[in-house]
């Protein structure tokens, strides 16, 4: 089971890579003003979502304790993402709020999870 638990834990960072570096590769062009939500990012926070639950599924399974409430704050913050990547990625040009919304919270959302214990 633990060997199964890494290769979803490790999904998941790759999600977030996509996520993050999605939004990295478009930091220049918000400065200019032409960001745009790239494929990569919906499927980063796709791959975090479904992973995620995955993981919390296979840890309670295993009888480990699941702090629901760091699940939730995490969960409401990736719905936010997500609804946000999802509604513009069609969007030739992303307005800097949204876009830089997307980059903070994916942030906060890695300090969540690594911070709180």
């Amino acid at each position: 089971m633990n060997v199964l638990i890494n290769v979803f834990v490790a999904l998941h960072v790759i999600g977030i890579a996509a996520l993050l570096g999605g939004f990295m590769t478009q930091m220049k062009a918000m400065g200019a003003g032409t960001a745009r939500m790239v494929p990569a990012m919906l499927h980063g926070a796709l791959t975090m979502l479904v992973t995620g639950m995955a993981l919390v599924g296979l840890n309670q399974a295993e009888g480990a304790a699941v702090d629901n409430v760091k699940i939730g704050v995490k969960l409401a913050l990736l719905v936010v993402i997500l609804g946000l990547v999802y509604v513009k990625r069609d969007d030739e040009r992303v307005g800097r709020g949204p876009f830089a919304a997307v980059g903070a919270l994916t942030v906060v959302n890695i300090f969540i999870a690594t911070l709180w214990t």
